[in-house]
């Protein structure tokens, strides 16, 4: 029996993957990267690696951070804080239009030409203020619907007064109609929409001021990083060659280190001015405008109530309450209470004589109010009141309520115009310095990552 032959399957072979088992290593970073480590060459080129991207990196986050600080710084001065005085200037010169155009109400035809230019001054500014607003205001910022309100009712509230004048001239009573309704669209429109900005842009300050002052937590870590990776580098060469110093990588240090002080000491010295140009300029500023907006709603309560002519207690009620706003008399002693108090207690030394004569003023201006009240209500003299509190005699002038009123006016304004100059004064040049040191910071950086590969590169030569 024939024994059967057995035959076998010819084996498949994969064709060979072009390059080989070479084409697979390069195909794996991680394992380069692996047997990359394993011999000192490797590790000192990884290691040189490593510093270059971190000290570029520190370079790079820094300039980053510390020019948004000084866009922010920039802003603060051109931008944010000329806005938000601008919405107060606003705010102010609408209530002096107002005060003004009562008082000119009242000598009606003795009027004299300074009251009324000081009237025509003062909307003439607010219309500027309002325009220069609007144009430096986004389209998307809720400024806009209260700039567009005061645009359209500042004619509005201008055509009132002109009408109301027109009739006092000729003797007709709606006259004091007409300027009692201008007067309360100033009081629930206009007044109320120039808060609200004036509100808008000290928040808008307030966040440019936050921004400013920030601190670069992140540089600062990324600068502490590279400053411990480029000593760890050095300890583990000094122990494995017993080479105490290599002077590239000595040189990085030195330029990372240089670095984050040149960070701390520009940081440190741009918010020690912006907390200044804040505390001895923005809040007293703010402070300031609220007692003035507040002494020129008493004035305007003073003179509306004789305009009325005793047919309303409204604008007696609109007096005392805003006179409490402004000094609280019920305050303990020694503490401060009121919008006045206030601008004195955070007013810079160079204000404070300006404002504490303004206080006295103001106290002799309650003074003579009372006594002018006296004369209307309990000697019903009206004409001898209304001479006490306004007057064109000029035997009668530097005794009147009015005279007192304009001379703390006058005082205020002087405060506020020095509490600006100390703002500007801390302020400025803050941006400039901030970007001065985004630059250096970055060139340093770059200088300490060519250093830190240079001195890498010394050692790497001694292996070929």
């Amino acid at each position: 029996m024939a024994t059967p032959v057995r035959t076998e399957r010819p084996r498949t072979v994969a064709p060979a993957r072009p390059g080989g088992t070479a084409a697979v290593r390069r195909a794996d970073p991680l394992g380069r990267l692996s047997r990359a480590t394993r011999t000192a060459p490797g590790r000192l080129r990884l290691a040189g690696a490593l510093l270059a991207v971190l000290t570029v990196a520190f370079g790079a986050l820094t300039a980053w951070q510390v020019n948004s600080r000084a866009q922010a710084a920039e802003r603060v001065v051109s931008y944010s804080q000329p806005l938000s005085q601008a919405a107060a200037d606003i705010q102010r010169s609408l209530a002096d239009a107002d005060t003004t155009a009562a008082t000119g109400f009242l000598l009606a035809g003795a009027e004299p030409k300074a009251v009324r230019e000081r009237y025509e001054q003062d909307l003439a500014t607010a219309s500027r203020l309002i325009a220069e607003a609007a144009a430096r205001t986004t389209t998307s910022s809720p400024a806009q619907g209260w700039l567009a309100t005061l645009n359209q009712q500042v004619p509005v509230y201008a055509g009132l007064v002109e009408n109301a004048r027109a009739d006092n001239r000729q003797g007709f009573p709606l006259g004091g109609a007409y300027l009692r309704y201008a007067s309360d669209q100033m009081r629930t429109v206009l007044l109320p929409a120039a808060a609200q900005l004036s509100a808008a842009e000290n928040q808008a300050l307030a966040d440019d001021y936050a921004e400013a002052e920030a601190v670069p937590w992140a540089a600062y870590g990324l600068g502490v990083l590279a400053l411990a990776a480029l000593l760890q580098v050095q300890v583990t060469l000094y122990r494995r060659t017993n080479r105490v110093f290599n002077i590239g990588l000595v040189g990085a240090t030195a330029a990372v280190l240089s670095a984050v002080l040149w960070l701390t000491v520009v940081g440190t010295g741009a918010n020690s001015a912006l907390h200044t140009s804040e505390s001895r300029g923005a809040a007293p500023l703010r402070a300031l405008n609220a007692a003035r907006v507040d002494v020129l709603t008493a004035r305007l309560a003073e003179n509306l109530h004789f305009v009325a002519r005793g047919s309303s207690t409204q604008y007696a009620d609109l007096w005392s309450k805003t006179t409490e706003h402004l000094s609280a008399s019920d305050a303990p002693a020694g503490r401060y209470a009121g919008t006045l108090p206030d601008a004195l207690r955070l007013a810079p030394a160079d204000a404070r004589l300006a404002i504490t004569e303004a206080q006295l003023y103001y106290q002799q201006w309650r003074e003579r109010h009372l006594t002018a009240s006296k004369l209307e209500n309990v000697d019903a003299d009206y004409q001898a009141a209304l001479d006490a509190t306004v007057t064109v005699r000029e035997a009668d002038v530097a005794k009147s309520a009015d005279a007192s009123f304009n001379a703390a006016d006058q005082r205020l304004g002087q405060a506020a115009e020095t509490e600006l100059q100390q703002f500007k004064r801390a302020a400025e040049g803050t941006d400039g310095d901030l970007r001065t040191a985004a630059a250096a910071v970055a060139v340093l950086t770059l200088v300490a990552a060519a250093a830190a590969v240079r001195g890498l590169g010394r050692r790497l030569a001694e292996y070929r």
